[in-house]
């Protein structure tokens, strides 16, 4: 059986015809050594035909086609016309092998050539981009490494444009940075804690939260320092009078140590970089927030941004979660607790990074993993609809959220929910509403923009009309009159019409009405000689 070699290079398709298989024997090992030599090469390998692409352009969509398995209408008619016709009904005597697995079963479907696709045809191809530019006389030094730079350029470049997962690398990167940050303040409010609590120890039970530890240490300085004034400083960050008056209290009766001029600095400094971290830290998740309502707005909608967001990072992108199911999505930041379930038959967990959902947080301790598993349901289906929909809306995202809150009052009370099919009518129906509106009030808007338009013209109109009865005032006298004198003439002549016309009726009535006569006297002289004869 002859072998034929389908090569896709940068500069066209070409196709090669491999003789004296038999004598190799098919053997990668022989095919290995034979590829470094091209005296050897060439006497198995021969070219048959090349066609080069017409342009840049041209040759970016067939690297595309053949990079997703699909085969253009180009390769088509350059396999049809170089390669032996199939009969229909019989074996083939020749085979296409094919790099790309994909590509060779989407010709063998369409056009019924046999391909194959293995070791022993991917050596053979090693050796035909070896020695191609030795193969094709045409081909100058240097022209095939342009056109493979040029293409890998052009390739990779529409491919970071046109990635549908582009918009989610901003959601992953910025859950990731949120948090980091979130272990990174974490960390350095507790040693700001603990710097500064060296010198006012008391402040630790008073104040709380790291945040508001921060400014106050931040506000405060030196304690012995602090007076009735810094009361409503005071007031201002904790929000409560009582808080400030405790603080002030502490600082004159406090056991610390007194700190140099130069430890107070830098405990300061530290302060402060920690509150613009904090600051930073809200900026990024309202950054989030606004971009998961772009992004995935009923998976927001549903579960929570911050949630959301990290099932997609966790995922890798949104397309990625859309195809995952229900039961995956479920246990999705689970895996080491699921594989050391599987190896040691123990109870696989029942939930994953949906844990940090309040719904699970609000169920019983019995119903938590049954509320795992339907909050997982609606999670797919909600970014599904978010993945493949052309118009974002928290519509589903909504009315899937009320499923949920109907399911707790289930496991809870017995209260029975709605049927999934009402509530997705409803949705589709909102949905369907929305748009009618969005429709009719474009064309409010086109109307209103036409008024103006209208408006405008008619404003403009009395200035115009303004200007021309001015000329018309500067005509001159003698047009006037000459205008007069030819109105009177064309109205003496109409009149003059009418009256001929007038009088032609009158006559032609005159002249009926003599006709009428003499008809109705020839009639009676008739009936008279007939009443004659028949006396007679």
């Amino acid at each position: 059986m002859a072998l034929y070699l389908l090569f896709e290079s940068s500069s066209g398709y070409a196709l090669f015809h491999a003789q004296g298989l038999d004598e190799i024997g098919q053997n990668t090992e022989a095919v290995r050594n034979s590829v470094a030599d091209l005296n050897r090469f060439g006497k198995v390998v021969q070219l048959t035909a090349f066609q080069p692409f017409e342009s840049a352009i041209d040759g970016l969509n067939q690297c595309n086609s053949v990079s997703e398995g699909l085969m253009t209408d180009e390769l088509r008619s350059f396999l049809e016309l170089n390669l032996p016709k199939v009969k229909e009904g019989k074996k083939s005597k020749f085979s296409l092998g094919v790099a790309e697995p994909k590509l060779g079963s989407h010709i063998s479907e369409t056009t019924k050539i046999p391909c194959q696709s293995g070791e022993f045809v991917l050596e053979l191809l090693r050796g035909v981009r070896l020695h191609f530019d030795k193969f094709i006389k045409d081909l100058k030094s240097g022209d095939l490494e342009k056109a493979q730079l040029g293409l890998a350029h052009s390739y990779s470049r529409a491919k970071v444009k046109f990635n549908v997962n582009r918009v989610d690398n901003m959601v992953i990167q910025a859950i990731f940075l949120l948090d980091t940050l979130d272990k990174d303040i974490n960390s350095f409010s507790m040693r700001v804690r603990e710097w500064y609590s060296w010198h006012f120890p008391e402040l630790v039970k008073i104040v709380n939260d790291n945040y508001l530890y921060a400014r106050v240490a931040k506000l405060i300085e030196d304690k012995s320092k602090l007076s009735e004034e810094h009361v409503p400083a005071l007031t201002e960050i904790l929000g409560d009078e009582d808080k400030a008056k405790e603080v002030v209290e502490a600082g004159k009766a406090s056991m610390g140590q007194d700190l140099t001029p130069v430890d107070l600095i830098n405990v300061q400094l530290f302060a402060q970089r920690v509150m613009d971290l904090a600051e930073y830290r809200k900026n990024l998740y309202d950054y989030l927030v606004t971009k998961m309502n772009d992004i995935a707005p009923n998976l927001a909608s549903l579960i929570g941004e911050v949630v959301g967001a990290r099932l997609i990072s966790h995922a890798g992108s949104l397309t990625n979660l859309a195809k995952c199911p229900s039961s995956t999505l479920q246990i999705l930041g689970a895996e080491k607790a699921l594989f050391r379930a599987l190896k040691t038959r123990g109870n696989t967990p029942k939930y994953g990074l949906i844990f940090h959902s309040s719904f699970i947080g609000r169920a019983s301790s019995k119903n938590k993993g049954r509320m795992a598993r339907y909050l997982a349901n609606k999670c797919s289906i909600a970014s599904r609809i978010d993945c493949f929909s052309e118009r974002g809306s928290t519509v589903f995202g909504e009315k899937l959220r009320e499923q949920v809150e109907e399911r707790l009052e289930f496991y809870d009370k017995g209260v029975a929910p709605r049927k999934n099919i009402d509530v997705m009518k409803s949705a589709i129906e909102s949905t369907q509403n929305k748009d009618t509106e969005m429709e009719e009030v474009e064309p409010e808007e086109a109307s209103a923009k036409k008024s103006k338009k209208k408006k405008s013209k008619t404003e403009d109109a009395p200035a115009a009309a303004t200007n021309g009865d001015a000329l018309e005032d500067g005509k001159s006298e003698k047009k006037k009159k000459k205008e007069k004198r030819k109105k009177e003439q064309e109205a003496d002549e109409e009149d003059g019409k009418t009256n001929g016309v007038n009088e032609q009726d009158g006559t032609a009535k005159k002249k009926k009405k003599k006709s009428k006569d003499e008809a109705a006297t020839n009639e009676t002289t008739k009936k008279k000689k007939k009443k004659k004869k028949s006396q007679e």
